[in-house]
């Protein structure tokens, strides 16, 4: 399911990178080298597709510019097992390569450091179980369940929609603040298992881009988000948002 959503993508990302990135806006004068992010990396392989798509894309825009540079950071918590990631990095890449570890639900990255940030299949993780779930007393008790699927309670659903909305404001703002200006953000997530949520975290997601917005407009920051199986396109002060 994974690479299935990272393939639907691909087509998304290209027409993202070829519209709207500038690099006589990203790059300053002194400097040649475009810095990637890949929020929530795990071990690989996607990552690895991923990351040499949007590379492959960036040559293609600039015709093979041989003065680019590419610098990608691989990011996860810090349970994640970077010495299997990086041993599996493939041999022909061409970009440098660091690991970062941490949530992607705060800060990472100096501020105006980052050019294009990248995250597929993970945005649907939690930073943590909301808490009203794990209280006996509470309306929204899960009886010890760790998700939500089969459950008629609309407090549950609630609960996990409310953690999602804080989790997706903490990254959107830490993101602004590390995006230079100019760069993007690309955001892939397979809803086919949560369609049930998709109203709310659809909603969700337009409601905090637009909390943000003005800070977005200001640094000239794009936002795409690619949502599987459901499909609506918006264009905002943001810049241009899809969703696919």
């Amino acid at each position: 399911m994974q690479k299935e959503a990272l393939n639907g993508a691909k087509r998304m990302v290209r027409d993202a990178i070829i519209q709207n990135l500038d690099i006589k806006i990203m790059l300053s004068s002194s400097s040649n080298t475009i810095r990637i992010a890949d929020l929530g990396c795990s071990v690989g392989p996607n990552t690895f597709i991923a990351m040499q798509h949007v590379v492959q894309v960036l040559k293609e825009k600039y015709h093979n510019n041989n003065i680019l540079e590419f610098q990608i950071f691989f990011n996860d918590h810090v349970t994640n097992d970077f010495n299997t990631l990086f041993q599996s990095l493939p041999i022909d890449r061409s970009y440098y390569v660091s690991g970062v570890p941490g949530t992607f639900h705060g800060r990472l990255f100096p501020s105006r450091s980052i050019h294009f940030a990248h995250s597929i299949n993970s945005i649907h993780w939690l930073s943590k179980c909301p808490e009203e779930l794990l209280d006996e007393k509470s309306p929204a008790w899960n009886k010890g369940l760790i998700h939500y699927m089969g459950t008629s309670n609309v407090e549950v659903l609630n609960a996990y929609v409310a953690q999602f909305e804080k989790d997706m404001e903490m990254l959107l703002n830490a993101r602004a603040e590390e995006i230079v200006e100019g760069g993007m953000m690309v955001l892939v997530t397979p809803f086919e298992s949560y369609l049930r949520l998709f109203k709310f975290f659809g909603s969700s997601l337009m409601d905090l881009v637009n909390e943000v917005s003005k800070y977005f407009l200001k640094h000239n920051f794009f936002l795409n988000l690619s949502l599987s199986d459901q499909s609506f396109g918006v264009t905002g002060k943001v810049g241009k948002i899809v969703v696919m």
